[in-house]
């Protein structure tokens, strides 16, 4: 298998397991605030990886990884679970939908990414597909959650372009502890000002935090920061369709929810968005961006 490949089937993990963030927050999780849920999820997987690598940032490294972790996971993890808890899944991965929309601009912006028009049409095929999958007549539309779903996608759209740009001379795992913690730092004065007091967990819940921690959080992101840093954002950012996907296919296993034709047609029209969306880089021969991380490997 060549690199370009392998690179794109172990990012594509991050959204698969992204996608059971809906159903593992209303099933285990139901009685936290969005922002517990958030902080929960990320600060103790960055400290985790922090110990791992015990390698700290230095200089304008410092701004850099707040800014981050700020845009990558405290806004980014705090609307994703607004919108959870305020959307059913469906409607919420419709919203996030338009993240690799906002990519492509921010890429062109900030990272003189050339705007291609087959990137554009996988990034609308996809959109369509989503809506196809999960919206239904019965789907709620809640204001705050639909805002809360759009922030989200543009504040992690910026963030995962910065990224790329701000790489710093480390090893990915340091990058991404970094940026976990910093999140989650940022994300404690929130909870601790705003958010109604925690209940007692019970098994039930510590499973499910569990779960968006150690696998949702600290393995994800590792792999997620690796594709960004090795790929481009045109490539990158339509793998995020297989969340919603995901989330539709562990509704219909779990909750007894049903799949119709419109719906295995947006199934189909996602997988044609990703398949469509490598075909720029490939079909040009351009060489995928290399990055200055050190690989893990």
């Amino acid at each position: 298998m060549k690199a370009n490949a392998r690179d794109l089937l172990s990012t594509a993990v991050a959204p698969v397991v992204w996608g059971s963030t809906y159903i593992v927050t209303t099933q285990l999780l139901p009685n936290f605030s969005p922002m517990s849920v958030a902080m929960l999820r990320a600060l103790p997987a960055g400290l985790l990886l922090l110990a791992i690598v015990r390698q700290l940032p230095s200089g304008i490294g410092w701004l850099h990884v707040f800014v981050l972790g700020g845009l990558n996971i405290s806004i980014f993890l705090s609307m994703l679970f607004v919108a959870a808890y305020r959307l059913p899944g469906g409607v919420a991965g419709t919203v996030a939908a338009v993240q690799p929309l906002f990519a492509v601009f921010l890429a062109r912006m900030l990272l003189g990414s050339p705007i291609r028009p087959t990137s554009i049409v996988a990034v609308l095929v996809g959109i369509a597909g989503v809506a196809l999958l999960v919206l239904t007549p019965k789907a709620a539309l809640d204001p705050v959650g639909v805002a809360a779903g759009l922030t989200g996608a543009a504040s992690m759209a910026v963030g995962n372009v910065l990224a790329r740009k701000w790489q710093p001379p480390v090893s990915l795992l340091a990058f991404t502890a970094w940026q976990l913690t910093a999140g989650g730092i940022l994300l404690i004065p929130v909870v601790l000002l705003f958010a109604p007091p925690m209940p007692v967990p019970t098994v039930i819940n510590v499973a499910g935090l569990a779960w968006l921690t150690l696998i949702g959080a600290a393995l994800t992101y590792v792999l997620w920061f690796r594709g960004v840093a090795r790929l481009e954002s045109a490539a990158v950012s339509p793998l995020l369709f297989i969340s919603p996907l995901t989330a539709a296919v562990l509704g219909w296993v779990f909750l007894n929810q049903t799949l119709t034709a419109i719906q295995i047609a947006g199934i189909v029209f996602v997988v044609g968005s990703i398949w469509l969306s490598q075909r720029p880089a490939r079909a040009a021969g351009a060489p995928i961006p290399t990055t200055n991380l050190r690989s893990n490997r």
